[in-house]
């Protein structure tokens, strides 16, 4: 059965997507709480913006688009990231049908990204703008190859597009086209390709895509890049100068072991013998991936040497080595040995993971109690609801962070919820509410719903203020009954004081 899974990308696909219908099943069957990233989706699906903060609007404006329609729900926030993932395996292996002869070598190489921690597991577990940028590095990597080896209009249009959503995914994607670029110029074959007349709408369609983000960044660049080069720089773990390069250098080396290690052990355990010899197998194709994977790695090497990065995370490589796993079998398919017996033995490995994942998605969340650890899905928000809107009912909602923000739309879908100054000056809606607002927060802890000063600050400038300040504390879902999750919350009335 394994076998004929992988005789083509279309029996593959229909694999991948019952896969899929199972990540979106397992998510409704579970709590409906959010976690940070589907809060921030959750929240954010109320305004169309050019910009959100930190990171680009392309996911954001996904959601938006599929909210004003249909309305909040589970759904809503589960189905849509599956089939952007699905999107990323579905174009990834068509890159890779692009550059291997065997259509069954290409659907195990598009199968096989399951087996990078980041793609399998991390993305489907709480990410959202990283899933767009997978999405967008498959399409760039489809169009990418398909211009190197049968360039038409269609496929430059292709890169313009990839570059353009890839570019208001993440601001990391900016490397791939660029280390494509520069990996194509040794190559006399290729040379011509970038000076192709079909590069130029190729171009103007990119720039098209990311003129409502770009022109809103220059005015929001603080907050735009900010929170970004806080986790970068670190500056709390290491000092300046050589130990900071260092450090920085050294979580690079750790980042990069981290994404590449496993599918390398499984693909060497897999094929053996046939894995090492062919390590020294080359040709143009393979060359221009080595090339791309190097400049891109050196371009983050230039931001710990330039911009004092110090602690570089495995996700933001996602654009440099995605292509790892297609080069690793265009290196096994140009050294024309027998892959037989190697195939035989990888293709258990793709259903085994899913499994897996499937299993850490779903024992992470209701065998909660054993491993000790609470996750924000595990926060009892439909119980906090049920206990606060008992007796009345808000027409407006004021939250402290997006994470309650968020739990609190999914909640309420038809009333408002707001943060202070987020995303204009103050609090409009509440001068306009006629009715009980409820304003809700979390503290710095799970058993401490202490206001925090900064809130409190941004609800006075809002005109808002708090007569009684209460505290509701709830055990965790699947917890053991011992440990809780308390909120802090008051009732006040609308209109400005």
């Amino acid at each position: 059965m394994l076998e004929r899974i992988t005789r083509s990308i279309t029996s593959a696909s229909i694999f991948l997507a019952a896969y899929f219908l199972l990540n979106i099943a397992l998510r409704i069957a579970l709590p409906h709480t959010l976690d940070l990233d589907e809060a921030e989706q959750s929240f954010y699906s109320q305004y169309l913006l050019a910009g959100y903060g930190p990171q680009p609007p392309f996911y954001n404006w996904i959601q938006y688009a599929i909210v004003s329609v249909t309305g909040i729900s589970m759904w809503v926030l589960s189905v849509p990231k599956n089939i952007i993932l699905f999107g990323c395996y579905l174009f990834y292996g068509l890159a890779a049908r692009e550059v291997l002869k065997s259509r069954s070598l290409a659907a195990v190489a598009m199968l096989s990204l399951i087996t990078l921690p980041q793609v399998g597991l991390m993305a489907q577990r709480e990410l959202t703008h990283t899933v767009a940028l997978l999405f967008a590095t498959s399409l760039f990597l489809f169009g990418f190859f398909r211009t190197l080896r049968q360039p038409t209009i269609g496929s430059y249009l292709l890169i313009g597009v990839a570059t353009g959503i890839g570019l208001i995914s993440k601001y990391n994607f900016a490397i791939l086209p660029f280390a494509a670029l520069i990996a194509v110029l040794p190559e006399r074959e290729w040379r011509s390709r970038l000076i192709d007349w079909r590069l130029l709408p190729a171009a103007v369609l990119a720039i098209l895509i990311v003129l409502p983000h770009a022109l809103w960044l220059p005015d929001n660049l603080a907050s735009a890049s900010a929170p970004t080069l806080e986790r970068m720089t670190a500056e709390h773990l290491a000092p300046a100068g050589l130990p900071r390069i260092g450090q920085g250098l050294l979580s690079l080396v750790i980042a990069v072991l981290g994404f590449v290690a496993l599918p390398i052990v499984l693909i060497a355990a897999a094929f053996r013998r046939d894995f090492f010899r062919a390590l020294s197998s080359s040709s143009p194709m393979i060359r221009v991936i080595e090339r791309m994977m190097v400049i891109s790695l050196l371009a983050f090497v230039g931001v710990v040497l330039f911009a004092g990065a110090s602690d570089i995370h495995e996700r933001w490589l996602d654009p440099c080595l995605l292509v790892l796993l297609i080069y690793l079998f265009l290196k096994l398919e140009t050294a024309d040995l027998d892959l037989s017996a190697g195939l035989a033995r990888f293709r258990p490995v793709v259903p085994v993971f899913m499994v897996v994942i499937l299993s850490i998605l779903l024992f992470r969340i209701v065998g909660i109690q054993y491993i000790g650890t609470y996750t924000r899905t595990n926060v009892p928000f439909s119980g906090y609801v049920a206990e606060l809107t008992a007796t009345r009912k808000p027409v407006l909602i004021v939250a402290g962070t997006k994470f309650v923000a968020g739990n609190m739309r999914l909640e309420f879908p038809d009333v408002p919820v707001v943060i202070p100054f987020f995303p204009g000056p103050g609090v409009p809606e509440y001068a306009d509410a006629k009715g009980p607002v409820l304003v809700i927060w979390r503290g710095e802890t799970a058993d401490d719903p202490t206001i925090s000063p900064g809130f409190a600050n941004d609800l006075v400038r809002s005109g808002i203020h708090l007569q009684e300040l209460k505290t509701l504390t709830l055990p965790y879902l699947f917890g053991d009954g011992k440990r809780s999750f308390s909120i802090g919350y008051s009732w006040v009335e609308g209109g400005a004081k």
